[in-house]
């Protein structure tokens, strides 16, 4: 397949019509290197983004957050490079070690689910009681950029996308306030048009009332697709498990998994950062 999507590449009307919603999952290393070498060649011969080095496997989140339309790619990282220059304070020492991002880690603002849902999508959830509001709700998206550039080095979840949950659940009025609509508007933005990753479904569940009406600012700022994904339960956890199944979800939310531990995902995440650096420096020669 490899010699017929070199050509594709170069024609976008025609990759455009050939891969379905599934094939772009298909594709060989071979058409994944050929397409990155692609976005690469778009990426030099531009005023923008030419200045970093842009190493294969991260053009290819690009490529799979767009299904491998290469125009749709190349816009995707452009805005991301801008994103980035225009919002530094988003990015200064965006890390797993930055207190801030660690602190909303420790309460599970993001947790990560064990096991995926029947479609494979990689499960983010957020109990938002658990914010103490001692860091903003910035640290909180700080926290999920973060996860989510070590969960999209992954190949699966590049193709098969996530799932967001958020229990608002006991969440109060006071800490509504602290909801500030610029960052809620910052937040989507990033997520929405700038990130390499495809989010096919956002659940609320618990929600009362002023967290709705608190999030309403959002919603103009919203592309239709998401807003068509996006699910409000309230208190009716049987719809969330019609689109959830709860066989992957833990006790809190209705599931037959116990109950979530925010460790759990975050010590994983630091073992997984201690490996990859320990063949980092292998690979350089450092020990």
């Amino acid at each position: 397949m490899a010699e017929y999507i070199d050509y594709g590449w170069r024609t976008s009307d025609l990759i455009a019509q050939s891969l379905n919603k599934t094939l772009y999952k298909n594709l060989t290393a071979s058409d994944r290197d050929v397409a990155a070498r692609a976005l690469r060649d778009l990426v030099k011969s531009s005023d923008e983004c030419h200045d970093v080095d842009w190493d294969d496997k991260t053009l290819q989140k690009f490529l799979f957050a767009r299904k491998f339309v290469l125009e749709d790619s190349f816009e995707l990282l452009k805005n991301y490079c801008s994103y980035r220059s225009r919002n530094p304070d988003v990015f200064r020492d965006l890390s797993l070690n930055a207190e801030d991002v660690r602190r909303a880690l420790e309460n599970g603002l993001p947790g990560v689910l064990k096991d995926k849902d029947r479609k494979g999508r990689c499960i983010l959830l957020l109990t938002a009681n658990n914010w103490d509001c001692s860091y903003t709700i910035l640290s909180i998206y700080r926290a999920m950029l973060v996860c989510l550039e070590h969960l999209t080095n992954d190949l699966h979840n590049q193709a098969n996308g996530f799932v967001v949950i958020v229990d608002w659940t006991e969440f109060s009025y006071k800490q509504t306030t602290q909801l500030k609509p610029s960052i809620l508007r910052l937040m989507i933005e990033g997520l929405q048009d700038c990130f390499p990753a495809r989010f096919k479904g956002i659940h609320f569940i618990g929600q009362p009332w002023y967290v709705d009406a608190a999030l309403t600012v959002t919603k103009p700022f919203l592309h239709e697709e998401i807003k068509e994904r996006i699910f409000s339960h309230g208190n009716n956890l049987s719809t969330l498990h019609e689109l959830v199944h709860k066989d992957v979800l833990p006790a809190e939310l209705g599931g037959e998994k116990p109950s979530y531990n925010p460790r759990s995902f975050l010590d994983s995440l630091d073992q997984k950062v201690k490996n990859d650096s320990i063949i980092n420096n292998k690979e350089n020669g450092r020990l």
